[in-house]
This record gives structure tokens, C-alpha cells and sequence, in this order.
């Protein structure tokens, strides 16, 4: 794909066509099993991808946002100039910002890291504009009441929108995060609207970790999806679902580590209280890299390496070592997983693979 994408860039800076038609013909292409084939000759041809994949696969974790320094600077510029209209201009000014860089550098141009970048920031605005109107708490607020539901109602409204207008694929993710958001709220509303109980999540905290669960499964089901429905990744499906499996790690690990400690504190950052819970976060870490490896996942595994540290840091620091000894320690233990891990991904991957039935095996990326 990054072939074809060369080729239609240097046609469109030849003049034999726009930079909008380019962007459109790129997933168009894609779609349809389109891949370039390079000659010794240096010819190239088009053939469809199922006959070329052997040729093609190398790594299939390639998100696709960044395509040059040209990109990064237009990005730099972006954020630049959105900070500081943020600083001087009112919340309202914001937008239309934002849409008229969209419409330059999403719609017109196709520039991916910058489409990003606008993404976010319209993620951000829509946060601080829907806490204007919808608090989705309160110091005092022991319940889930109203406003937390419509707190998060807006944003797939406003994302999604984004989303049909320039098909970013982060835009998607997000929305269909902020819809499984949405139905968490609503579930937790009903079952505190049954207990007749307005703390009723302060009391049984097993709950509120259990519905957590689910909705985290129903996003990792959701990337699944998109996934396995791309397993060559030469489609835009691949990045939304590199998106959807970036916010699904955490949640997954968040509500397994809360259900695991049997109801008790929620916080797992809590490092005073973490030693109580390091196995519940290595055994979760440890089953997520599991999968990380068969699904062909790195951003899966990196998720959780941040509660790994913490919960190493949380054993180290029982002993009586010094506070620098054991956070060197803890850097030098994370450091040599993520090394093993990254060295080793693609036999490791291959040892997994063949541990599974074919029948799953052939609907996973290639090992």
C-alpha cells in the first residue's frame, strides 16, 4: 500500500491528477486488492493483492499517519496556532478552526498525522465543551446521575459527524468509544435506578468492575472486528482498528485488576496500596501480551506496561532498599520485557500460532 501511495503522491505533484482524487483512489484501490509489484526491470505492475501476499507481508503493525516531515511540520503548525488561538479566542472560535484546517488539510490535501492532530483537538474541544453544560460530576457526587450521560451523549454526535465528512480513522474509534461509554453510563444509571440506592456503586464496587468488563469486552469485540475483517492490514480498517485496540488494552486491564481485587479500591495507581494487587496486574498484563501476540498487536502489549512498572515498582519498594535502587530496578526490569518482547514478537508469534487450531490460525495475520 505504500507503493500505490507513491505513486498516485508523485502523480498528483505531476499535475495527472489532484491531491483530493489521489486520497480517494488510495483506499478505492486498496479495497479492491490493488498492489504494486516491482520488476528487476523496474516496471511496475498492478496485480491483485491475494496473489502478491507472500511477497508483500514483512510487518503487518504499520499505522498509517505519519508519511514525511512534511507531515510533522504541517502537524507542529497545527497545534501551534490551536494552542494559541485556544489562549486568546473564546471555546466557540475553536471550531471553526478547526473544521477550516480540516477542510484544507484532511479534505483537500489527505495529510494523515495533521488529520490526527485536528482529531484530537476537536476530541478535546467537545470534552471541555460538553463540561460546560453537563459537569459529569461533583465533589460531593456519590451517584451517576444525568449529567454523566449526557456529559458523554455529544461526543459520538460530534465525532461521528467528523468522521462522515473526512474519514479520519481515529475519528471512528473514538466514536464508537464514546458510544460504548455512553451505554456504560446508561447501565450504570439502571442498576443504581433497580437498587433504589443512590450510593449503591459505593457499596458493591464488584459491580461497577463488572459492567466495566463488558463494555471493555464489547470494545475489543469492536476491533476484532475491524481486524479480522482486514487481516493483510491494506485497508483503513486496519487503522481503526489499531485505534480501538489502543483504548481497548487499558480498559480491558482496568476492569479485570478492579474485579480481580474483589471490590476493593479501583485505583490501581495507587502504589501505597498496589503491593495487595501485583499479582491481579502481572497475571492481567501477562494474558493481554498472550493476546497482543496472537491478534499481531503490539500497541495491545504496550498498554499495559505502564501498570507492569508500577506494580514492579510496588515489590521493589517493600524492601529496604533505597528509593533510587528500586526505581532504577524497575526501568531495568520493564526495559528488558519490552527488549525481549520486541526482539523476540515474531517468533514468539509464530510459536503461538502454530499452538492454534487451523481453522483460527488462517483467520489471524500471517505469522
Amino acid at each position: 500500500m505504500t507503493e500505490l501511495r507513491s505513486i498516485l503522491d508523485e502523480a498528483a505533484r505531476q499535475g495527472l491528477i489532484s491531491p483530493e482524487a489521489g486520497g480517494r483512489l488510495l483506499p478505492f484501490l486498496s479495497e479492491r486488492g490493488v498492489a504494486v509489484v516491482g520488476h528487476p526491470a523496474g516496471v511496475a505492475e498492478v496485480q491483485p493483492a491475494m496473489a502478491v501476499e507472500g511477497l508483500a507481508w514483512s510487518d503487518t503493525e504499520t499505522p498509517r499517519f505519519v508519511r514525511g516531515f512534511h507531515d510533522v511540520l504541517i502537524t507542529i503548525g497545527v497545534i501551534v496556532a490551536l494552542c494559541g488561538l485556544w489562549g486568546l479566542a473564546a471555546l466557540y472560535a475553536v471550531l471553526p478552526a478547526i473544521i477550516v484546517l480540516s477542510e484544507i488539510l484532511v479534505h483537500r490535501q489527505r495529510l494523515a498525522l495533521p488529520a490526527v492532530s485536528l482529531t484530537i483537538a476537536l476530541f478535546c474541544w467537545t470534552c471541555l465543551l460538553m463540561s460546560h453544560f453537563f459537569p459529569p460530576w461533583t465533589p460531593t457526587s456519590q451517584s451517576f446521575g444525568a449529567e454523566a450521560t449526557q456529559f458523554v451523549a455529544g461526543f459520538p454526535i460530534i465525532l461521528g459527524a467528523y468522521y462522515v465528512r473526512y474519514r479520519v480513522p481515529l475519528s471512528l474509534a473514538l466514536c464508537i468509544m464514546s458510544v460504548l461509554a455512553f451505554v456504560l453510563t446508561l447501565l450504570l444509571r439502571l442498576v443504581q435506578w433497580a437498587s433504589g440506592n443512590p450510593a449503591f456503586f459505593l457499596d458493591h464496587p464488584v459491580v461497577l468492575a463488572l459492567l466495566a468488563l463488558v463494555c471493555a469486552l464489547g470494545l475489543f469485540a469492536m476491533a476484532l472486528y475491524f481486524d479480522l475483517g482486514d487481516r493483510l492490514r491494506r485497508t483503513t480498517r486496519s487503522d481503526i482498528a489499531f485505534w480501538l485496540h489502543l483504548g481497548a488494552a487499558p480498559a480491558l486491564l482496568y476492569s479485570t485488576v478492579s474485579l480481580l481485587s474483589f471490590g476493593g479500591d479501583v485505583r490501581i495507581f495507587d502504589v501505597a496500596n498496589m503491593s495487595t494487587r501485583t499479582p491481579a496486574v502481572v497475571a492481567t498484563v501477562t494474558a493481554l501480551m498472550l493476546i497482543g501476540l496472537i491478534i499481531d498487536r503490539r500497541a495491545f502489549v504496550t498498554s499495559g506496561l505502564l501498570s507492569l512498572g508500577v506494580a514492579i515498582f510496588s515489590v521493589f519498594r517493600q524492601g529496604s532498599a533505597t528509593a533510587d535502587t528500586y526505581i532504577f530496578t524497575t526501568l531495568i526490569v520493564v526495559g528488558a520485557i519490552v527488549l525481549i518482547i520486541g526482539t523476540g514478537w515474531m517468533p514468539l508469534r509464530r510459536l503461538v500460532l502454530r499452538a492454534l487450531p487451523p481453522a483460527i490460525a488462517n483467520r489471524l495475520p500471517p505469522g
